[in-house]
């Protein structure tokens, strides 16, 4: 249509119905990846199904382009393991009482809500936002009664996305840039941008909560902990640490945690039922936005850093992360903040946000996210703002994924040599 591609079209539409008809947004998500998925097979040119779900059988295309060894049927596949895996993981931790004991040692008033948030970006750091947000989630849940206001339940999933904005473990576009070759430290600085984002965003909505229901701090009297449930949590974060380090891929710990958990305990699988749904609502989007035209960003700046912050709001961070990687040139951690924290900003702009809506169905609104969560929005451009001033741009020059060394060793390799890309 004009200058702008039918998949762009086709995409953007679907996020206007997702917009509009926040009760039915599987079955949008579902209809707009039909639609560009038909375009792509029986009209576009140049799209290959094979190549772009299930990677390369060419041995140099494997070596020259990573992307294509891989496919998109890993990130798919992870994500659907986590989302699913993390429902039960926050099942088991509400069973486990825990955080019906948790409420005595909060503080009272706004505070206590602050502190929550603040502990969900904690443990965000080292753990994925996923379940930082779902274990964020289960506590709110208790401590406020059932009643969580929707800036809350915003600011729990931009508290996660946060957490994880500054460490390599937190996020999986921090986890990509990581494995991809960029130091752990190039990303750390941005916590200078996170942290008084936090500061702005949590201190809004943990008044905004207040007023609407304040916080319980007495515990039942006879609250016990559950520790076998206790202990089937711990497996599933352990499990999810071990194996993001070992196979980047996070989504096989949990599982495979949650078998071990289930030989001695009870495991509700019904909530992966419930969550399954909102899963495929958010995998709709990501196969979507993975089939957008996108060969290129613009050249990289603190502008455009900060314009990709809001983008990520509506298209994924994980195609935008591989972009930016492949073109090179950014400040990793300014990247960092405004992909990761970027997408806070609308429910479905986050995975964190999507799980944490399987929980609480009346986040699944745009309009009510976008009213009652602006505190994100603010505290977003204010942390960014912020690094640019102390830390400044500082884009890495060096680090090219696809290098011309490693384009030279397709030839070599097609040849026999003894390559290891």
């Amino acid at each position: 249509m004009g200058p702008v591609r039918i998949e762009f079209v086709l995409f953007a539409l679907t996020l206007v119905g997702v917009a509009l008809l926040h009760n039915k947004t599987m079955q949008v998500a579902l209809c707009g990846l039909a639609s560009i998925l038909l375009w792509e097979l029986f009209i576009a040119k140049g799209f290959h199904f094979t190549e772009h779900f299930f990677g390369s059988n060419s041995f140099s295309d494997q070596i020259v382009h990573k992307e294509l060894r891989q496919g998109e049927w890993g990130v798919i596949l992870n994500l659907l393991g986590l989302l699913l895996g993390f429902s039960i993981l926050a099942k088991h931790f509400e069973e486990s009482r825990v955080p019906q004991i948790l409420p005595k040692y909060l503080p009272e008033g706004w505070v206590g809500g602050f502190v929550l948030l603040a502990l969900i970006a904690f443990i965000s750091s080292f753990l994925d936002n996923i379940a930082a947000a779902m274990i964020g989630g289960t506590v709110a849940a208790t401590v406020f009664r059932g009643r969580v206001h929707i800036g809350y339940l915003a600011a729990i999933v931009a508290a996660s996305n946060a957490g994880g904005s500054g460490s390599v473990v937190g996020d999986t576009t921090t986890t990509m840039i990581w494995i991809a070759g960029v130091p752990a430290v190039e990303v750390l600085h941005a916590y200078i941008a996170a942290v008084p984002a936090l500061l702005i965003f949590g201190v809004i909505a943990a008044k905004q909560q207040h007023k609407f229901q304040a916080i319980s701090t007495d515990a039942p009297i006879d609250a016990k902990v559950d520790y076998k449930k206790l202990i089937a949590v711990l497996l599933i974060l352990v499990g999810t640490i071990i194996t993001n380090f070992m196979f980047d891929f996070p989504a096989l710990g949990v599982w495979l945690a949650i078998l071990v958990a289930a030989t001695f305990n009870a495991t509700p699988w019904k909530e992966a039922k419930h969550a399954l749904s909102g899963s495929v609502f958010l995998l709709s989007l990501v196969i979507a936005a993975s089939m957008m035209p996108v060969d290129s960003l613009p050249p990289a700046s603190w502008p455009i850093a900060l314009a990709l912050g809001f983008v990520s709001a509506v298209f994924d961070n994980i195609p935008l992360t591989k972009l930016a990687l492949t073109q090179g040139g950014y400040d990793w951690g300014v990247l960092a903040y405004a992909v990761g924290f970027g997408g806070s900003m609308i429910w479905f702009g986050s995975s964190a946000g999507v799980a944490l809506s399987n929980i609480f169905p009346e986040a699944k609104s745009v309009g009510a996210w976008i009213k009652n969560g602006w505190h994100v929005a603010v505290a977003y451009v204010v942390g960014f703002m912020i690094l640019i001033a102390v830390a400044g741009w500082q884009p890495d020059m060096l680090h090219k994924p696809a290098s011309n060394a490693t384009q030279q060793a397709a030839p070599a390799a097609e040849k026999g040599m003894d390559m290891h890309p």
